[in-house]
């Protein structure tokens, strides 16, 4: 691979997943008008995520990182944005009690408008029309007008991500979600589970720590959360990211300042693709999803080539294996990487290897299998001398019935009533918050003697 990069260099090389615009004269005009707006983010808060990320690396801290599947333009609303916002900063103070370490808060937000597909074309009633890709690219309405790809949506992404992002830095300045009264959070499902008296110890213990660390520190808990928040999306279409990438003469480094946090996804991570050469030309921390579908070589040279000088903090390895696999799959992958003799980031993403259809035809995902491979993940990184250093969730803060199990006991059945996402199910509030308490009392139980635990 040649060593010279561009922010376009990348236009030479076979791009996956890319809309096929019909307009060359429209999308130069978008980009052009996409690369004179203001960034989004900015240099020094990507400097300041990789600094954390690198803490994580060593297992000094720990990275949550949520949000929705796809976001969509139409959930640009306050209300939405802010319940988003809201159980991540309960899931976050959950872990940070459970695992005595910072939790580092990164949303799937302001940016998350566009996803692979596996086919370019949709059929309906005997007319083909191109695949609806997100928001950013086309519009879901089945008609030829809706699903031509549309340069200037480009520019409406933009837009929403930054609203987006002002109104969450806006709550987290204001201190946002009365964190120091936890008894005011929505713990319905509690009553649901078997682990109620130790959801209730978490929770009143979250509730003590806080007093106590305000009584100490004569600071509310939100002064000591400001502006720790960051944005993520995968870097699926080129065009934006490149338009939002600047050269920043202080740093002597290109940033992607459309967001602090991209992601390749696993079907755009060919060695010689269009996405691996844009993000090994940036200074943002950079994620990879990596599936069973990887094998050593693959693996090993995809860390060399995104980061060449083994920099702390800047490769993230989201492994996505399924609850079914993760015995076999992730001691393979921990010990190619280890070969090269690289430090990454290990994230667990025990979403998408566990995407199943339920009987009616929707597609879902257990919540116990969620937990399954999220706590072998765990257990498979401390075995082998390695750190679980986050977890990458599709979640949202509404009260939506897409994921199975839980302490409710959702069913197919239940999926039917409020079933919202168009493109991937994800973990409701109650869903989420109780994946967060269950990781924090397990971590608990597993500081304890041994002779402790086996009582």
């Amino acid at each position: 691979m040649s060593t010279e990069w561009s922010p376009t260099s990348w236009q030479s090389r076979p791009a996956q997943q890319q809309p096929p615009y019909q307009d060359p004269q429209a999308l130069g005009s978008a980009l052009e008008q996409l690369a004179a707006l203001p960034p989004i983010v900015v240099s020094w808060e990507v400097e300041k995520l990789r600094e954390q990320l690198a803490a994580a690396e060593r297992g000094e801290a720990f990275l949550l990182q949520g949000g929705d599947c796809a976001e969509s333009f139409d959930d640009c609303q306050s209300d939405k944005i802010a319940q988003r916002l809201k159980i991540l900063l309960q899931m976050s103070l959950v872990l940070t009690h459970g695992l005595k370490k910072p939790v580092i808060r990164v949303g799937r937000m302001a940016g998350q408008y566009a996803k692979p597909r596996s086919a370019d074309t949709e059929t309906r009633d005997g007319v083909t029309l191109p695949s609806y890709r997100g928001d950013i690219v086309n519009r879901a309405a089945f008609t030829a007008e809706d699903r031509t790809p549309d340069p200037n949506l480009l520019l409406r992404g933009y837009e929403r991500a930054a609203l987006t992002l002002n109104f969450v830095r806006a709550l987290i300045e204001g201190g946002f979600a009365d964190l120091h009264h936890p008894e005011y959070w929505d713990l319905g499902f509690v009553g649901h589970s078997p682990m109620k008296v130790e959801y209730e110890r978490v929770v009143a213990s979250v509730a003590d720590g806080l007093e106590f660390f305000e009584t100490i520190s004569a600071k509310e808990v939100h002064q000591s959360l400001r502006a720790e928040f960051y944005a993520s999306h995968e870097a699926l279409i080129l065009h934006y990211e490149q338009a939002q990438t600047r050269y920043i003469p202080r740093q002597s480094r290109w940033y992607n300042l459309a967001t602090h946090f991209p992601w390749i996804g696993m079907r755009t991570a060919q060695l010689e693709g269009a996405h691996v050469e844009y993000c090994r030309g940036i200074a943002n921390p950079v994620g990879v999803k990596i599936g069973t579908a990887m094998d050593a070589d693959w693996l090993q040279r995809l860390v060399t080539t995104l980061d060449p000088n083994n920099e702390p903090g800047k490769l993230a390895l989201i492994h996505r294996f399924g609850a079914r696999d993760i015995e076999s799959a992730l001691p393979k992958a921990i010990q190619a990487v280890r070969a090269t003799g690289h430090s990454v980031l290990w994230i667990c993403d025990p979403m998408h290897g566990n995407t199943e259809n339920s009987q009616s035809g929707l597609k879902t995902r257990r919540f116990e299998n969620i937990l399954t491979e999220l706590e072998m993940a765990a257990e498979i990184h401390r075995s082998m001398g390695s750190h679980l250093g986050g977890v990458h969730v599709e979640l949202t803060g509404e009260n939506v019935t897409e994921c199975t199990g839980g302490a409710r006991g959702l069913s197919d059945v239940d999926l039917q009533r409020a079933y919202k996402s168009s493109v991937d199910p994800r973990l409701n509030y109650e869903q989420s918050l109780e994946l967060a308490l269950r990781l924090a009392g397990r971590s608990v139980l597993e500081r304890r003697p041994a002779r402790q635990r086996a009582s």
